[in-house]
This record gives structure tokens, sequence and C-alpha cells, in this order.
């Protein structure tokens, strides 16, 4: 099996700091060696230090190499093994072979296989095609995207050759700061981490998987691709991103249609947030960095940075085995990270409570600035997305959404491994 690091990825002989969120690794010498193993040829066989730091998001497989005997190769599953299903609202079909469901269109869309009425959303369309199903995957893959042959699936296909992998994601390049492209860096999906969820406009699932959670939640309207990742997850199925298989999502056609759909996102923040307690918050930061920014934003400068370096101390000292100066550019790295946290909270989130500061204290408006600065091709996308969520709050009484979560960091948790 071959295995790629991630970009966390530091190790100091037989110590590891890794991982989304961080984490430390203490190994035995058969940990370190194995370890070893991996950095310089990203070979190893699976064991329980590889499954630990596969689920921490330390390293990931490498799709192109994932099976090496020929008995695993036999049994690679292949693009003759997946079915592709379209939820579809208007538009015309794809004449590819694909299942498409009619979700409700007017009039009713020629050559679609299902059809339901009245418009159901696309949780129910997905699930209205399980019956067509008889392959060991589905591919959801939304209208307005665009698949390139087979050409997307080979890589997503390899991770399968794990019978623990339930969802596999490519990439969904579209517009500019589209929230549904989730980069260039393979990852782990789960609540909490670098890739916390990916759009349904093109995943590929396991079938059995599918089936063991119940499909889709056709109680929700947006967000039912979130909550059906993380249900996987909760049930123990690996979830994977693969940025080397890629599909192209069509922009909205104007300013307005995408202001419209952002603010829909919004909206499935608190339902999201009832089904998954503190899976929502809007920054995660420790609680001495959330200070230090506090302190920072209210003009206190020199106690802002006394606090961020007495928790750069405190994390150095919590870091054994970790040379100073390693921790020490781990903690300053910390602290950036929290201020593009916070920075973005502003623009999405939070920008009703700062707009209404604003206009009572002049550094409250160069705050504002600043946060709209760090990123102003996303700023109204984020701000349709912020009146989202205040409008899905309201409507579900669930204020969760807006709270920041305030923890240890990096995490506490230290695992001694071994082969």
């Amino acid at each position: 099996m071959r295995y790629v690091t991630d970009r966390s990825w530091r190790r100091f002989g037989q110590t590891v700091l890794a991982g989304s969120p961080l984490r430390l690794f203490r190994l035995t010498g058969k940990g370190e060696s194995v370890a070893a193993e991996i950095e310089m040829a990203g070979a190893a066989e699976p064991s329980g230090l590889t499954d630990s730091l596969l689920d921490a998001g330390a390293i990931h497989p490498s799709p192109a190499t994932l099976a090496t005997t020929g008995s695993a190769k036999s049994k690679r599953l292949t693009p003759a093994d997946v079915t592709v299903v379209t939820p579809q609202l208007g538009g015309t079909v794809h004449g590819d072979g694909r299942i498409t469901v009619d979700d409700g269109s007017d009039p009713p869309l020629k050559g679609a296989a299902v059809r339901l009425t009245p418009n159901r959303g696309p949780a129910a369309a997905r699930n209205a095609a399980r019956p067509q199903v008889s392959t060991p995957l589905v591919a959801f893959v939304d209208a307005d995207v665009d698949i390139d042959g087979n050409s997307w699936l080979e890589p997503l296909l390899a991770h399968f050759d794990d019978p623990r992998v339930g969802l596999v994601a490519p990439r969904v390049r579209g517009e500019h700061g589209s929230p549904l492209d989730m980069g260039d860096r393979a990852a782990r999906i789960a609540a909490g981490t670098r890739v916390s969820y990916v759009p349904a406009a093109a995943i590929v699932v396991r079938v059995t998987a599918l089936d063991a959670i119940g499909g889709f939640d056709e109680g929700l309207r947006y967000g039912e691709d979130v909550d059906f990742v993380w249900r996987l997850n909760e049930a123990s199925w690996r979830c994977r991103y693969e940025p080397s298989g890629t599909v192209w999502h069509q922009p909205r056609s104007t300013w307005r249609e995408r202001l419209r759909q952002h603010a829909g996102y919004g909206t499935s923040a608190a339902p999201l947030a009832l089904r998954h307690p503190g899976a929502l918050a809007p920054v995660r930061v420790n609680k001495w960095t959330a200070i230090a920014w506090t302190l920072l934003l209210l003009g206190h400068p020199i106690v802002a940075f006394g606090t961020a370096t007495a928790s750069a101390c405190a994390l150095v000292r919590q870091l054994n085995g970790v040379p100073p100066r390693s921790a020490w550019m781990v903690a300053a790295r910390g602290h950036v990270l929290a201020g593009q946290q916070i920075a973005s909270a502003m623009r999405r989130v939070w920008w009703p409570i700062v707009a209404v500061v604003a206009l009572f204290s002049r550094r409250m408006r160069w705050i504002a600035a600043g946060a709209i600065l760090s990123n102003i091709r996303a700023t109204p996308t984020d701000a349709a997305y912020g009146w989202g969520v205040w409008s899905g709050a309201r409507l579900h009484r669930c204020w969760e959404p807006l709270i920041p979560a305030l923890g240890p960091w990096p995490s506490s948790s230290t695992q001694r491994l071994s082969r």
C-alpha cells in the first residue's frame, strides 16, 4: 500500500505532529520505521499505525497505486461498477446513459427514468433512484456538473479497495472561491477538519454504505449532502476527498442567482446544527488564541501579544519531543489561521452584528474593512450566506451556527503507536 503524507506532517524522531485538527503522535521504534518508509518511499503495509494516521488526516492513500497485489487488482472496481444518478429540475436530460430523476419539472422531462411529483428536493430525488441501481457503487452528479467521460472516476475508484471507504468525492471546479471547491489537497472528510464536508454535486458512494444509513435526509432542502457525509462518519464509514479527479460545476449566470444560491446554503446551518450539535461553529480556536485576538481587536496590542506569547510558551512545554523552534512556528501559524477564521466569520455570519457596532465605533469600522479586504472577492457571497444563516437560525430558533467553539490546541490527545 502506498501513502502520501499530509502537508501538516512534521516528524521529529519518534514524535509526529500532523493531521486535521493537529495531533501529536508518539511512535515506538517499529512505528518510527514505518513512518520513515512512508516518508521515503510512500510504501507501508496496512496496520494499526497506518489506520490511526489515515483517520487523523496525517497521511492519505495514493490512488494511483492503492492496489499492489494481483488479487487486489483483480477485485478493483471499474466504471462499469458505477451507476450515475442525476436529480434534475427543468432543463434537458443528459444522453450519456445516466439515470435522471425528474424532480417535479413542469413540463415533465423527456427521457427521465423516474419522475417525482410534486417537487420534493434533491435528497428525495436521489433516494428515488435507489431501486434502479444494481451496481456496487452509485455516483450522484448534479445536472449542472460536467463530467469528462470516466477520467474523473478512475482516481476515486481506487479508494474503494479499502472496504471501509463509503464515499469519495472529486474536486468540483467552478466560480472563484466556490464553496463547492475543497481545494487541491487530498483529505479525509469529517466535521471539524480541514475538509469538513463535500457537496453532492459529484460524489461516489458505496451502495451498502448508502443503505446502511438510510440514504439522504429528505427533510433537508439544503445541506442534505453535508448531513449525509457526517452520518456516514458517525456510522464508521471512511469518507475521502480526492482532488486528482476533477469535474466542472457551471456557475450561476447572474450575481442575483449566485447570491440566492449562497443564501440558500446558509439556511441549512440551523437544521444541520440541530442534527449534529457542535459541528457548525463559525470559528474553532484555542481559548487563549481567542483571548489574544479579542484583546487585539479591543485595542490592547501589548496585552494581546503577551497572551499570545504565554500560550506559545505553554505549547512548547506541551509538545515534548518537538524542537522549540518548530513548536513556536506551530504556535505562530495557529494564531495566523485563527485570525483568518475570525475575519471570515465577520464577513459571513457575524456581519449583521459587526455592521450595527460599526455605526458607533470607528475601531469596528476599521476591523470590518480589514475583514473585507482580506478576501474582497468573496465578500458578496459570504454576506449572502450569512443572511441565510440568520434566516435559518431565526426560523428554527437555533443560534449555534453563530457561536464560536473554543477548546485546547493542539489536540490534547497523544497516541503511542507501533506497527
